[in-house]
């Protein structure tokens, strides 16, 4: 039986896993473990997804990558070869490290938050546009900058994210909702906004927002509220004489994380956009992370201790969360298999534990996998993003190394 990851480039093969057609178990030895596997053309495949996705429904679009989601100098080089997806940067770190990476100020897009004025004399010397998030940000820049072009982060407090998540039910995502976050100017302060650029003569150009967190086909519907809205702020934009070229969406496109999750409909996507800022004759764009890499990575981890403690069995890997901690960050799922033997008996419920010296160091409770043995590989699946980008130093454990393949065997 098809197991639900599975997918060209994340295989199961006389019962073994295959990462870009490479034996999972053999990369890990060959390479050392902990280790990044990633299968790079899955990254391809998604990226021309949404393209194609938009060009059928014919309106411009521009997709960038979400550069804190991923970042890995043995990655990046393959995504810059692409040509077509521009880097979406949250801070000037990362701005200096997409320059380094080959892509050039016009394709980079800075969006941040409490943007101080250290970060403004560097992006400001790198000529990146720059979308501003807060009335304060705003004229800051335009004491800076007057006469200069920008862009808006706004706050349409919609917002639509996986349906798994806990605070699903409360309908917000983790950037846009009725409570009120640190992002984005609200409705009620466009004028202000309006007033502050025009006190330092600022072309607006750009309307971005960011309202998404995860989410699949069935979170659209949120979804198309809050791009509603955004549209209806397109248009104050416009009306008060400001000629916005692009409307940037954002991220927070998901991919599935459970069983029963259907992947997102790319073409449901577009049509949601075009629908509502089609008619603004604007170029449309976006700057997913998870959408695009998250599926191309996979952690591969040695079992170094087995052991049965109060009746429950322990297998202790030679990685802790300090090298990829979006699960212990944002609780998020990691399927864990055992690379030897995917569709062996399961019938040990496993508490896999990690390296770092603290109690809530596990992958996960209650894992069902045949039996393992000391030396044993298992697999960590859909770790592509926001966990080798968001390594820790805690207590001095190494990164994990990074094992890319831009082909399939």
């Amino acid at each position: 039986m098809r197991e639900w990851w599975e997918r060209p480039g994340l295989e199961v093969r006389d019962g073994r896993l295959y990462v870009a057609g490479r034996d999972a178990e053999a990369v890990a030895r060959e390479h050392g473990t902990p280790v990044f596997a990633y299968d790079l053309v899955r990254i391809e495949e998604q990226a021309l997804g949404l393209l194609d996705a938009f060009d059928r429904v014919g309106v411009p679009f521009r997709l960038r990558l979400a550069l804190k989601a991923q970042r890995d100098p043995d990655v990046l080089p393959f995504i810059r070869a692409l040509g077509f997806v521009g880097i979406d940067a949250c801070s000037p770190g990362e701005v200096g490290h997409a320059i380094e990476h080959g892509w050039t100020a016009d394709e980079i897009s800075y969006t941040g938050t409490n943007v101080s004025e250290r970060d403004m004399d560097v992006l400001l010397e790198t000529g990146v546009h720059v979308n501003l998030d807060l009335l304060s940000q705003l004229d800051r820049w335009g004491r800076r900058a007057p006469g200069s072009s920008v862009g808006i982060r706004v706050n349409p407090r919609a917002g639509a994210t996986w349906s798994g998540a806990p605070y699903a039910a409360e309908g917000a995502s983790l950037y846009a909702g009725a409570k009120p976050t640190k992002f984005g100017i609200l409705d009620e302060q466009i004028d202000d906004a309006l007033a502050i650029a025009n006190k330092h003569e600022l072309r607006l150009d750009t309307v971005h927002c960011h309202v998404g967190d995860g989410f699949l086909t069935d979170g659209l519907r949120a979804f198309e509220t809050a791009v509603e809205r955004v549209a209806a702020t397109t248009r104050r934009f416009g009306d008060a004489d400001h000629e916005i070229v692009e409307v940037n969406v954002g991220g927070g496109l998901g991919v599935p994380q459970r069983p029963e999750d259907e992947p997102l409909d790319a073409d449901a996507f577009a049509t949601v956009l075009v629908r509502h800022l089609g008619p603004l004759g604007v170029t449309v764009s976006c700057e997913p992370g998870d959408y695009l890499c998250k599926e191309s990575g996979v952690l591969l981890a040695e079992v170094v201790s087995i052991d049965e403690r109060g009746g429950v069995p322990f297998a202790g890997l030679d990685a802790g969360y300090v090298v990829a901690p979006e699960r212990f960050i944002y609780d998020a799922l990691v399927p864990i298999v055992l690379t030897r033997a995917i569709d062996a008996d399961s019938s040990r419920a496993y508490t896999i534990a990690g390296n770092v010296n603290e109690g809530d160091d596990l992958w996960g409770e209650g894992v069902a996998l045949s039996q393992l043995r000391e030396g044993d590989v298992l697999a960590m699946l859909n770790v592509g993003t926001y966990n080798a980008s968001m390594r820790l130093e805690h207590c001095l454990r190494p990164p994990a190394g990074t094992a890319a393949f831009g082909d399939r065997l």
